[in-house]
């Protein structure tokens, strides 16, 4: 069965992009909205990485990430954070808040597939 990568992001284009991007390289696809549908999508369903967004409504992606690690249940779960919001605070708060890793938009296609793999055999590794 296929990973399940779970795509959280509020601009539809994105998304769209993301999911054909993760489906191309053989991963399985959930999508959220916004971090409040991302988190019920996880109280239900299981995910094995998410890619997250940080300015989403609702929730944004760094609440989003600090709930996800609070959460025994789900602080495995790796997370790489997408975003416009490339300061260096920005990415030092996210990684801070437990992202494993963060990418700032725009992005190479190329390197967002090699940094999913990456995590996701970290995780099956048990790093």
């Amino acid at each position: 069965m296929a990973q399940t990568v779970l795509i959280v992001d509020d601009d539809r284009n994105i998304v769209v992009a993301l999911e054909f991007l993760m489906r191309q390289a053989g991963y399985a696809v959930a999508t959220a909205a916004d971090g409040r549908q991302a988190l019920d999508y996880l109280a239900d369903r299981a995910a094995d990485l998410m890619i997250l967004d940080v300015m989403m409504p609702n929730l944004n992606g760094f609440e989003v990430c600090a709930e996800v690690r609070a959460n025994p249940r789900l602080a495995h779960l790796p997370i790489l954070i997408l975003t416009a919001k490339g300061r260096e605070a920005e990415k030092a708060r996210g990684l801070a808040l437990g992202a494993d890793a963060y990418i700032s938009k725009p992005f190479s296609t190329h390197e967002l597939v090699e940094l999913v793999r990456t995590l996701l055999l970290g995780k099956s590794e048990g790093i």
